[in-house]
């Protein structure tokens, strides 16, 4: 019987086609959607994840997400350190000064000024040069994009000169950065000479970062900053999901996102909803022949879900695939890099057309059930 499904099921090509072309567009839209929206969300926390030296971050009480912060104060740092089980605590500086080239060509980048002692929050994954070259005198770190936005088409080297905030400065070393939100070129530079790159302010500390003595748990270290010092601690991991949830509450980007996925599901159910039933009626008398013959309805309910299955699998094949070549493609892009389809969006996509086919084939099952065997022998 099974054989026979599957022969009714390919016997009409153009329907056939019809319902693995919507299954697939239903699985493309819903995961390639899916995977930019984790994307984007993956992008808020990324300077928190490129910080691999430290646990636990320090902020004002305020706080609601890494790219708006109050300042702190320098005697906070040494507020955290004097709470116990702090092995050690670093100030972190976050600003947005401006930097030009000396051919006229400008960007506003993210700077970031780590401790001068310890360099503490340093990026790692280095393409040219080591973080410890940022002891040189007006030595920054420039990721890649920041390098190809300003001198574009030239080999990687180091030596080049920029300006920040009237300053010359010298890139002593290339990295490999995770993609920010705002897309714009990362730089790095020691905390003192951070602060003279950014217009002048009364306090320009942004962040404190802690790490727990052996023994001592992060989120006790945690409690026990915000009872001594009146400011808010949180692991990395704490403040990356912080940051989310104010951009998934505070900005339009889930309700958009949302939109496209709700309507690749229904014209998704629909469409192939629809193909199906027609494809069904259009056999009826196959059916009627097949229960004529004594097939029974559980078997007969088989052969449709069989029929759906193959469908939701041929089509959630292509439909995948088509999101796993796009990222593939795009992924050296500087861009665009950091959008990867990640494999709890394929089993969750799996599990919505799996939902699909089945409620297709729900449409089709009751029509056949109550199918008497006799509509064989009509003309």
């Amino acid at each position: 019987m099974n054989f026979v499904a599957v022969q009714m099921l390919i016997g009409d090509r153009a329907k056939y086609l019809g319902l693995i072309f919507a299954v697939a567009f239903s699985t493309f839209l819903m995961s390639h959607q899916s995977t930019i929206f984790a994307g984007i969300m993956d992008r808020t926390t990324s300077q928190i994840k490129d910080v691999q030296d430290a646990n636990i971050w320090v902020m004002d009480q305020k706080t609601q997400y890494f790219d708006e912060v109050k300042a702190l104060t320098d005697d906070d740092v040494y507020r955290v350190r004097s709470v116990p089980g702090v092995e050690w605590a670093v100030p972190l500086f976050k600003g947005l000064p401006r930097a030009k080239a000396f051919d006229g060509n400008f960007r506003v980048v993210i700077m970031m000024g780590v401790d001068d002692a310890s360099l503490v929050g340093a990026p790692r994954d280095m393409v040219l040069g080591s973080p410890e070259d940022l002891r040189k005198p007006d030595s920054v770190l420039v990721d890649r994009v920041g390098y190809e936005f300003f001198f574009p088409q030239q080999p990687y080297v180091l030596g080049k000169t920029l300006e920040l905030n009237d300053r010359r400065v010298t890139i002593q070393g290339i990295f490999n950065s995770s993609a920010p939100f705002q897309n714009l070129p990362i730089f790095y530079a020691r905390y003192s000479n951070a602060m003279t790159y950014v217009g002048r302010e009364r306090n320009l500390l942004s962040f404190v970062l802690a790490k727990a003595q052996p023994g001592l748990s992060d989120d006790e270290l945690c409690r026990r900053i915000d009872a001594a010092t009146g400011l808010h601690a949180a692991t990395g991991k704490q403040f990356g999901w912080q940051t989310i949830r104010y951009y998934i509450a505070h900005t339009g980007i889930p309700v958009n996102f949302g939109i496209t996925i709700a309507i690749a599901l229904v014209v998704g159910t629909i469409v192939a909803g629809q193909t199906f039933y027609i494809f069904t009626l259009e056999n009826l008398k196959q059916f009627g022949a097949l229960k004529a013959i004594g097939v029974t309805n559980w078997r007969i309910t088989g052969m449709i879900l069989l029929q759906a299955l193959m469908v939701g699998l041929i089509g959630y094949s292509i439909g995948i695939a088509m999101t796993a070549a796009f990222f593939e493609i795009t992924k050296g892009n500087l861009d665009l890099r950091g959008f990867v389809l990640f494999w709890q969006i394929a089993a969750g996509t799996g599990a919505v057309v799996l939902f699909i086919v089945m409620a297709a084939s729900l449409m089709s099952i009751r029509r056949v059930l109550v199918l008497e065997p006799a509509v064989v022998f009509r003309g």
